[in-house]
């Protein structure tokens, strides 16, 4: 079966808050769409809701995870070296990242033509499992995605809005977001990747 293989270079970072909520924001100034973000949110009563910028951005997402509700809505994001700024729709969230982890010391250390490579993060996702992550994942769809881990910063503090509703401090990501068969770690971080979703000719 013929297989198309779409890259995606970006940041994604993932936090819970103290209400329950839990957030995914994904950054990609590469991709086959062009520059884009959009945000993931899992809110308190488990509903899975997708904020994306366009139909086309909103329609492939869709079609790689998981939602019970999909919005079109303007997406941006502001980063001044440690400091973010994402604003979505009814979502406002600002976060700032720490130092580099030793995992991302060490994820620097891999060569971007190997840590980009679909084999090498195959055999990544063993050690991945350990930790409680994965470095692989296949949609409903039959859509296989892989994520190549670059850098690695934690998030070390703050907030975000619903609406006019304060969600509280950021916090671990528990329990995981269940867009799909990866999660993001369970401590707020914001991890540097690059992303391969593969397409069969069926899936589209």
């Amino acid at each position: 079966m013929k297989r198309t293989r779409l890259r995606f270079d970006g940041w994604i970072a993932g936090a819970g808050t103290a209400s329950g909520t839990r957030l995914v924001l994904g950054h990609w100034p590469r991709s086959p769409f062009g520059p884009f973000s959009d945000v993931m949110v899992e809110h308190t009563d488990g509903t899975r809701r997708l904020l994306a910028p366009t139909e086309e951005v909103a329609e492939f997402v869709a079609a790689t995870y998981t939602f019970d509700r999909v919005d079109i809505e303007p997406v941006t994001v502001h980063a001044v070296g440690a400091h973010w700024s994402v604003t979505a729709g009814p979502l406002s969230w600002r976060f700032t990242t720490g130092p580099r982890t030793a995992l991302g010391r060490l994820l620097r250390c891999v060569p971007s033509a190997a840590a980009t490579h679909a084999l090498w993060i195959r055999c990544a996702d063993l050690p991945a499992r350990m930790a409680g992550l994965r470095t692989l994942g296949v949609s409903p769809s039959g859509r296989r995605s892989f994520y190549g881990a670059r850098d690695l910063h934690p998030v070390t503090g703050g907030e975000a809005q619903w609406h006019t509703t304060d969600l509280g401090a950021l916090a671990r990501v528990e329990p995981p977001v269940r867009f799909g068969p990866v999660s993001v770690p369970p401590r707020p971080a914001l991890v540097r990747v690059t992303t391969i979703v593969e397409l069969s000719s069926r899936a589209g």
